[in-house]
């Protein structure tokens, strides 16, 4: 399959590699070409544009930051829409609004495009090792187009729904970290405070119902003060603002995620944004001392 692939950062650069080593014709672009250059090293060609990258393409894959860039990159200027062949389907797994994905598709179609939003859940490690879980909403016949192309860059595929389905079913997912890592943080900080190692507690409550990834992944690396990105504060508070601009939209209450947001928002106002969400340890340790962890 001929796949133009845009954006290429801590997630798009491995996702587009392992197209690349399951046998498909990757061209690529990206907005700084350095960012490009370890793709074309490994026999991807190049593109001078969105649009360039999507002439001639089977499937056009974007990962970027959030809905002003999928539009830009997608509808813009030099974006897919003016490279795109009609019946091309477009692809987008950044992690936007299920309103802005919906509008998305409706302009795409206009023009003869399908477009699925499928944004991805497992960070950097999954994008690696081609084992991101991925969320689809869209077409079925988009979806059977796109199915091998996610089938190299990841192992749990849900085709959830029409256009929107995706990202709703991403922001179910980041309502469910984001409130576990941030759970996680306060149980591990509550136990350290009471004067009991926080590992021995951790290794207590992997036994029994408390279990879940977050404490047995998450948790090692917080006691492990690991806290290299591999999915920074600034795009959990990101994706916590999805939530709370959907419920609102919805007009629904979702509690304990405002509260989530709200510590998010605190982390990268405090110089955290730049680290891993799990940092938010440090900003509980913070609130608990009065001073700097």
């Amino acid at each position: 399959m001929k796949i133009g692939f845009i954006g290429l950062g801590i997630m798009g650069r491995p996702m587009a590699l392992n197209l690349l080593r399951g046998g498909h014709r990757v061209t690529v672009w990206a907005r700084r070409a350095v960012s490009m250059q370890p793709l074309l090293d490994a026999g991807a060609g190049g593109a001078t544009s969105p649009a360039d990258a999507a002439a001639g393409a089977d499937l056009v894959i974007s990962m970027v930051a959030d809905a002003p860039d999928v539009e830009q990159v997608m509808l813009g200027e030099q974006g897919v829409a003016h490279g795109a062949a009609r019946g091309l389907v477009a692809v987008d797994m950044s992690t936007i609004r299920p309103s802005a994905a919906r509008e998305i598709a409706v302009r795409l179609a206009a023009g003869g495009v399908d477009f699925l939003d499928a944004p991805v859940s497992g960070g950097e490690v999954g994008a690696i090792a081609g084992s991101l879980s991925i969320m689809v909403g869209g077409s079925a016949a988009a979806f059977a187009v796109a199915r091998p192309a996610f089938a190299c860059m990841g192992k749990n595929i849900v085709h959830v729904g029409d256009s929107g389905a995706g990202q709703v079913a991403k922001a179910a997912n980041q309502i469910v970290t984001g409130v576990g890592v941030l759970t996680v943080a306060e149980a591990l900080n509550f136990a350290a405070r009471s004067g009991v190692d926080p590992a021995k507690v951790r290794e207590a409550l992997l036994g029994g119902f408390a279990y879940s990834k977050i404490l047995e992944n998450h948790g090692q690396r917080m006691l492990d003060r690991n806290f290299k990105p591999g999915f920074k504060s600034w795009m959990h508070q990101k994706d916590m603002n999805i939530v709370m601009q959907s419920a609102h939209e919805l007009g629904l209450c979702l509690p304990v995620s405002a509260a989530t947001a709200q510590m998010y928002n605190a982390m990268v106002g405090s110089g955290l944004g730049e680290e891993d969400s799990i940092a938010i340890l440090k900003l509980l340790e913070r609130l608990s001392t009065g001073g700097d962890a």
